[in-house]
């Protein structure tokens, strides 16, 4: 733990979480219920927290610039965790962000909520020029101007998997061992790992005397070079750091989108921020709360174990998550969101279980129905470079576990009957999944087939241009074959494969 003691569970109370499905959020939820508490979370597509393992959460549709959604979310709620901001969304997305608090903190002044709990930025105010973080600390005061007590803990750098800070770090040091960066490399930052961040948010809430504005950094204070010469270190790299002066961030923003699978929306700020000393200058977090965190090594050292074993909560984005409330029979391509990826949807007038039933038949020896010849020869010449190719077959034609193989895929997670997504093993430069998504709406089910590809150097970028082409066929295709599948009457499906 990262604490030297941690406080015994409080009474239970009746908190209210916003931001639950992003990085923080995701993870927090969880913690509170095992402390006891009773949680409800809100969010403007409740679909996208189908699946969590968050027994007795209460999940509520709404979005917090409605007044009434948000007296309706935090009636009978005695502590309310704001865990919202912008990354991108223009050049009023200040404002926004402003008027929302105001709205939120009136609304929680009325429901008669003992406190709000929120994660803001770290950073001198009279030293802050990137207006990203200048607006996270003035939704901090929008807040405390409603009247009820706050508790704002600002934070600089994030250290766990998934984190946008991490993941920039972490992609940049694996693919560059000489790098030319800007001079912000050179600018100091106090990180402080996701774990600590974590434990000072449910501490807030069972110390009923704590309000304020903390200041809350890990024991190290280090330059962004030192970041990333840091994590070289515990990965055992040995790499080159080249200060330049870069002459706009804008530069530096469309190169981390380029060689990380942070968008450009979400690097542009964050680069900003990055020109800002975030350093602690106020101890009080260290005297009113017992969390201890760790350094940063150690920080990097865990973040990188829930990477290697696939344990990673939640990511900067909720990558491999739907990404939004529309529904449209599209096919979209993207150099963001999380690495390269294609991406189908459709609506299927069929319930949920039927539809992730077809797409669990996939496969083996019902074969692929869209282009099966394409799969059968791309196997083939996977089995021609030393690869599995698709010999390996399946191990059912309809069940399927985490873990097991199905022809040059290995199911890596499983949620019936919501989730499937499967990782490439063939010989490839980078890293492939095809991932189902199955939401239930009013017509049946919304299906979102995606494609992921973290390209490795730039062999990965040509391969995947080079195979777009067949996607644009076999993709849309094979979504096709499990909506008609799924619609058709069941006892069709009966039948043996053949």
């Amino acid at each position: 733990m990262a604490t030297t003691g941690e406080p015994e569970p409080a009474l239970a109370s009746q908190v209210l979480v916003t931001g639950a499905t992003g990085y923080v959020g995701g993870r927090l939820v969880p913690r509170l219920q095992s402390r006891g508490h009773v949680v409800r979370c809100i969010a403007r597509d409740p679909r996208r927290l189908v699946g969590r393992p968050w027994p007795g959460a209460e999940v509520v549709q709404g979005d917090l610039a409605d007044a009434a959604a948000a007296e309706r979310a935090l009636d009978g709620i005695d502590v309310a965790y704001y865990l919202v901001h912008s990354m991108s969304g223009g050049e009023a997305f200040s404002e926004r962000d402003r008027e929302m608090a105001q709205t939120f903190g009136a609304a929680a002044g009325r429901a008669g909520v003992r406190k709000i709990i929120y994660l803001g930025g770290l950073g001198d105010p009279a030293e802050v020029r990137d207006s990203h973080l200048a607006s996270r600390q003035e939704v901090g005061r929008a807040l405390a101007g409603s009247g009820v007590p706050v508790v704002e803990f600002r934070a600089a750098v994030i250290v766990g998997s998934g984190s946008a800070s991490f993941e920039m770090i972490r992609h940049l040091t694996e693919r560059l061992p000489v790098m030319i960066t800007p001079r912000w490399v050179d600018t100091r930052c106090q990180p402080i790992g996701v774990r600590a961040v974590l434990e000072y948010l449910v501490e807030a809430l069972e110390q009923p005397e704590i309000q304020g504005v903390y200041e809350i950094g890990g024991p190290d204070v280090l330059t962004y070079r030192e970041m990333m010469l840091g994590y070289a270190r515990v990965r055992g790299l040995h790499r080159i750091i080249i200060p330049f002066p870069v002459p706009h961030p804008e530069w530096s923003s469309r190169f981390i989108d380029l060689m990380t699978p942070i968008p450009h929306a979400i690097a542009k700020p964050l680069v900003r921020s990055l020109q800002t000393e975030v350093v602690v200058r106020d101890d009080r977090a260290r005297r009113d709360f017992s969390v201890r965190p760790f350094g940063y090594v150690e920080a990097v050292e865990l973040a990188l174990g829930r990477v290697v074993d696939d344990d990673v909560e939640t990511t900067w984005a909720s990558s491999l998550a739907s990404g939004g409330a529309e529904v449209p029979t599209e096919r979209q391509l993207a150099a963001h969101e999380g690495m390269l990826l294609d991406r189908t949807r459709t609506q299927v007038n069929a319930p949920p279980e039927r539809v992730f039933d077809v797409i669990c038949a996939l496969g083996g020896d019902n074969g692929w129905p869209a282009g099966n010849w394409l799969w059968q020869l791309r196997g083939l010449i996977d089995r021609l470079v030393g690869g599995a190719g698709m010999r390996r077959g399946r191990r059912h034609p309809r069940d399927l576990s985490v873990g097991e193989p199905l022809d040059f895929w290995r199911v890596e997670a499983l949620e019936p009957p919501h989730l499937l997504r499967l990782r490439a093993e063939m010989k490839l430069p980078g890293t492939a999944w095809l991932q189902f998504e199955v939401l239930p709406d009013e017509h049946g089910a919304r299906v979102e087939q995606t494609a992921f590809f973290e390209p490795r150097g730039l062999p990965g970028y040509f391969y995947w241009y080079s195979v777009l082409p067949f996607h644009r066929f076999i993709f849309p295709g094979l979504l096709r074959a499990v909506r008609e599948r799924a619609e058709r009457p069941e006892r069709a499906e009966s039948k043996p494969a053949v």
